[in-house]
């Protein structure tokens, strides 16, 4: 194995998940000193490290050894968590969630996020990364993996330009919103949106007409059944 090209990758899937390293071993399972020993080159890194960031976070076993493919393939490679309406707590602790669908409707973005919005605060701190925001998602373009209805955890990028490719993107453009999976095209000024759902095709779009990018970190089920 190419050692130092793979802790590459590794580092590169903790900046991804906005883990630091000792959240990215409890993801995983291991240790967090001997995590860090395997990234200085300390210690070899080994079959069972990479079985166990593929298995425990969806990863590419292709390209976490050889750097080809995407991080997550088109498979849902994000955690699910199903909660009760109870769990939506309206005491301010936790990660707020808004009452805005966020494929929907044409409320400017720098009203998205306004205090009036919240509705509540879900607190799963070992689940959800403490700088998301909880929103809705409405539509079936991304279904079996996000259903209508459901609610997402993103995190706003401070740099649109740098796109982890392969991964599920909340995408603003001038008009309207899209949940989708933002994929390399093999023009670098274009970019390419893909559903979940095979009825829906590709869409190509300029990097240049994305306004914002906000990476879908969760994805939350609301048992409404009891």
């Amino acid at each position: 194995m190419e050692e130092q090209a793979i802790i590459s990758r590794i580092k590169y899937l903790m900046k991804m998940l906005n883990l630091k390293q000792a959240e990215f071993a409890k993801k995983i399972g291991v240790d967090s000193s001997n995590l860090s020993k395997y990234m200085n080159g300390r210690l070899p890194l080994s079959h069972a490290l990479i079985n166990r960031i593929v298995v425990n976070l969806g990863v590419s076993k292709q390209w976490i050894e050889s750097g080809t493919d995407v991080p997550f393939g088109k498979q849902n490679a994000l955690p699910v968590t199903t909660i009760a309406p109870s769990d939506v707590q309206t005491i301010d602790l936790g990660t707020p969630v808004y009452d805005i669908d966020v494929t929907a409707g044409a409320i400017p973005r720098a009203r998205m996020f306004a205090d009036e919005l919240v509705v509540g605060h879900i607190n799963l701190p070992d689940i959800i990364s403490p700088n998301c925001r909880i929103v809705r998602v409405s539509g079936d373009s991304m279904s079996p993996v996000i259903r209508n209805g459901d609610y997402i955890a993103v995190r706003e990028l401070s740099n649109s330009n740098h796109i982890f490719w392969g991964q599920i993107y909340v995408v603003l453009l001038d008009d309207f919103r899209l949940v989708k999976y933002v994929r390399r095209h093999t023009d670098p000024n274009l970019v390419i949106l893909r559903s979940e759902n095979p009825n829906y095709d590709d869409m190509e779009i300029s990097r240049f007409d994305i306004r914002e990018l906000m990476m879908v970190q969760n994805i939350i089920h609301l048992d409404t059944r009891n």
